[in-house]
């Protein structure tokens, strides 16, 4: 397709596609003339996660070129590539070591890691960004006076494995390792506000279902 389908398809501006294609978020088309160059799906697809990062998840331009530099390293293995991706977008400060309430959180993220045998998670928590984001906010519930340990939050992780075994299995059913690392990316910033409101709506409805409406 030329420069203006694609961007009639992708809903950006022919504009906003130059410039994408001047900064490396998207690679060049295939020239077919002096001026001219024709783009396929894969190009659609990136616009797509471009916008996602840019527009939904306020990336920064620098940023989203990170991102997208791990998610086209074909030199990573599936989940090192995944997760370096992932990795890669805003994330919380690192947790205060020398604060007793984080010293406390992170005790007892690696009992509940521990006692779900999850090795591969303690595995990468030196490396992992998340497990500090998870220490830092069980930190700032004990730092609050909120009794929260890894008895209390087992339950909570098991539904987020099966929550995790399906974003996995739709993440299989894309052809190739690329679009699997791009899908699970878009799938951060634009599902993950699905599952929250999901959650918050699950809430209310087993109220009502206990409590009734009045």
């Amino acid at each position: 397709m030329r420069l203006s389908e694609l961007s009639e398809r992708s809903g950006v501006s022919t504009a906003t596609i130059k410039y994408y294609l001047r900064e490396g978020l998207l690679a060049p088309g295939r020239r077919i003339s002096a001026t001219t160059a024709e783009y396929d799906e894969s190009h659609l697809r990136r616009l797509r996660l471009v916008r996602a990062l840019i527009q939904a998840g306020r990336v920064p331009v620098a940023t989203a070129k990170e991102i997208l530099g791990h998610v086209d390293d074909e030199s990573l293995g599936r989940t090192i590539r995944l997760g370096a991706a992932l990795w890669a977008l805003p994330q919380e400060p690192e947790p205060d070591e020398r604060d007793p309430a984080v010293q406390s959180a992170r005790h007892e993220v690696d009992r509940l890691l521990e006692s779900l045998g999850w090795e591969s998670a303690r595995e990468l928590s030196t490396l992992s960004p998340v497990h500090r984001s998870l220490v830092s906010a069980v930190a700032t519930l004990i730092r609050l006076g909120y009794a929260w340990d890894a008895e209390l939050m087992a339950p909570y992780a098991q539904l987020m494995h099966q929550a995790a075994v399906r974003d996995l299995d739709f993440l299989e059913k894309h052809p190739s390792e690329e679009e699997k690392v791009e899908t699970a990316v878009a799938a951060a910033i634009l599902f993950e506000p699905v599952l929250k409101a999901l959650h918050r709506l699950a809430q209310e409805e087993e109220s009502a279902r206990r409590y009734g409406i009045e």
